[in-house]
């Protein structure tokens, strides 16, 4: 089972995402909070696997929250749930440690595949939030990152899967290596591409036209 929190200010919102989601026979409601404060308490007690994050909510708002859960809490998936698609919403919302991003116009279906992904380390991004972050996302022509081969061709393999939304198991399994090794390349691509998780080094193949 996804044990998955809800975080929403709006009670309506709390009672759609509840209905919904007690169809799913794979998933799990552990809680429910109204602000970014109260998310933090309920990760703590409740231990869930995904929350679905709100961004303006009083008290604390969903950017703050998730950049905190993630700091005490890496294991943890966040999914931002919110009306905001812009870029200024957007890129706080990644960089804090946000590992999808959709708009609340999502349908049922959709929203079902973003919590099964995140579960399973793969980023789902709302076309245009991933426009907007892939368009702000820019560094300096001459920084030696922008060259590929700053990775080993099995780092590029591995950088190639992440960017296709593929998860560690998944990767291993394609590469018939082990997981732990998976983990090893993806620290290392990190660390030479100077990024702080998975969903920004794909983004930023993504930008660097790569794999297009």
């Amino acid at each position: 089972m996804i044990r998955v929190l809800l975080v929403d200010d709006h009670p309506m919102v709390l009672k759609g995402l509840r209905l919904f989601l007690q169809t799913q026979k794979d998933m799990e409601i552990v809680g429910e909070a109204s602000n970014g404060e109260g998310a933090l308490q309920a990760v703590k007690t409740e231990r869930p696997d995904v929350v679905l994050m709100d961004l303006s909510m009083p008290v604390m708002d969903g950017v703050e929250a998730t950049r905190r859960i993630k700091a005490d809490h890496p294991e943890v998936k966040v999914i931002v749930l919110t009306s905001f698609s812009d870029r200024d919403h957007v890129l706080p919302a990644i960089q804090a440690g946000a590992a999808g991003y959709q708009l609340k116009e999502i349908d049922a279906d959709a929203l079902a595949m973003t919590i099964r992904a995140a579960h399973l380390g793969m980023t789902q991004l709302h076309p245009e939030a991933a426009s907007h972050l892939v368009s702000q996302t820019t560094h300096e022509p001459d920084d030696e990152r922008s060259n590929i081969q700053v990775l080993t061709p099995r780092e590029r393999e591995v950088l190639q899967l992440i960017t296709a939304g593929k998860s560690n198991k998944e990767i291993a399994a394609h590469l018939s290596i082990a997981e732990k090794t998976v983990k090893t390349h993806v620290s290392s691509i990190l660390g030479k591409l100077d990024l702080q998780d998975r969903t920004q080094a794909a983004v930023y193949a993504m930008k660097q036209g790569w794999f297009g």
